[in-house]
């Protein structure tokens, strides 16, 4: 496993650790300037404490809304393949709180590298200006290698037994909302993608809490399938991407399965993602050119359904 995590490590990453281990090198062999080391550190903590208070802040809020729709959830859940294990007899708070403690819990142990790197590196404030420009270089790198790299990681987790049952598999032992969400990782395999895979851990530690924050939060987002709950996940979100379809029946698609160039697609789609490098915003592609996807499906149709029967109802937040 270990091996097969460092085949798969990328260009960008490489870099980020590169350019973290030459800061400290360079901080070593000048001592006599103001760097501000422990001043750097004292920021760095506070920036990672805010983060993780503010996610979960976030997480509480969802899960007191779930609390409150519980049966709304139970009725949305029993129309899917989730059918199988929640019932009118299921004690729907029990799978409420079981999504919100493992949300919180992978959560915790996916920014264990951040805070290690934070803890015995250091960062110099004369050099953060140059370091945060070249981490946002390497970021907009890795935002074109990320579906691939994902692809390949993802598709071990659900393929590899060990890994499914001791890394990735605790993602889908929990109902698909908001509250399990962690950058599409299980509880513990988001220590070894934060430390062996995305390089987000060695950037500065401005940077990384602005890359940190804005993904997690993006991530639960896009994993509310439960329409009528808060956080509200616009259809037209729903219409050109489909991680909904591997959480509801299909393992496929393995990538962020995103798709804005379809047909039938409109302009408004396309500005929604124009931020997003081709390879992102296209995402599922590469799974209808390695497994062949399909696209249109009976998963996403039955999912596209839902939300056209729930999708307007108000939520309680």
């Amino acid at each position: 496993m270990f091996v097969y995590k460092l085949q798969n490590l990328s260009l960008p990453y490489l870099t980020a650790l590169g350019l973290l281990l030459l800061e400290n090198a360079v901080i070593a062999v000048t001592p006599h300037l103001p760097h501000h080391v422990e001043g750097m550190r004292s920021v760095a903590v506070w920036l990672f404490y805010v983060h993780f208070l503010a996610i979960t802040a976030f997480r509480t809020v969802i899960f007191i809304d779930h609390l409150r729709k519980k049966e709304l959830v139970r009725e949305v859940l029993t129309q899917t393949p989730w059918k199988r294990v929640i019932h009118e007899t299921t004690n729907i708070t029990l799978e409420i709180v079981h999504a919100y403690c493992t949300g919180l819990l992978t959560h915790i142990i996916l920014i264990a590298p951040w805070y290690l790197v934070i803890r015995y590196s250091n960062f110099s404030v004369i050099f953060l200006p140059l370091v945060c420009a070249i981490n946002a270089v390497i970021h907009m790198k890795w935002m074109k290698a990320i579906n691939r790299w994902f692809y390949r990681d993802h598709w071990v987790g659900h393929n590899s037994e060990f890994e499914f049952v001791f890394l990735h598999g605790t993602h889908h032992d929990a109902i698909p909302s908001a509250m399990i969400a962690v950058a599409e990782n299980g509880l513990l395999e988001g220590f070894l993608r934060l430390s062996m895979g995305t390089p987000v851990s060695f950037y500065n530690p401005v940077l990384a809490f602005l890359m940190n924050t804005l993904e997690v939060k993006i991530d639960m987002e896009a994993h509310q399938y439960i329409p009528g709950g808060f956080p509200r996940l616009p259809m037209k979100v729903m219409e050109v991407s489909q991680h909904s379809t591997h959480h509801y029946g299909s393992i496929e698609p393995y990538s962020f399965g995103i798709k804005v160039d379809q047909p039938g697609a409109s302009e408004e789609y396309k500005k929604l993602f124009a931020g997003l490098p081709e390879q992102l915003k296209n995402s599922a592609k590469l799974d209808e050119e390695l497994t062949g996807f399909k696209w249109d499906n009976p998963t996403h149709r039955r999912t596209m359904s839902l939300y056209g029967k729930y999708h307007g109802q108000r939520t309680a937040i």
